[in-house]
């Protein structure tokens, strides 16, 4: 599956999803939580003779929510479920920014 493609699964869910970061401009300010995140953390491709016959990125789903969002999780994982997307999870509470995050890890061939 191509990145475009995830990406459009992800916006599919209803809730501002962007690639790395939201630009947060007086004119377009980041959205409120909860929110989503996606990026490349980094490749495992598969090569040969010099060549990449098979690109395999793997990436993080990153969830912000002012409370632990049970519905939000449900419905990302039923999404990664329905296509046949592995992952794994973690998750952590930035007191700074007094927000949840849950990250996924999947990897997606292309």
């Amino acid at each position: 599956m191509k990145l475009k493609e995830f990406a459009k699964l992800l916006g599919a869910i209803g809730y501002p999803v962007s690639y790395n970061h939201f630009k947060n401009t007086p004119n377009n300010p980041a959205p409120e939580p909860p929110f989503i995140i996606y990026l490349e953390e980094d490749s495992n491709n598969f090569g040969a003779d010099n060549k990449v016959w098979k690109q395999v990125g793997n990436y993080r789903i990153e969830v912000y929510s002012d409370e632990k969002d049970l519905d939000l999780e449900d419905q990302i994982e039923q999404l990664l479920d329905d296509n046949n997307i592995f992952y794994d999870t973690d998750e952590l509470f930035i007191k700074q920014e007094n927000l949840y995050q849950r990250m996924y890890f999947i990897t997606l061939i292309k």
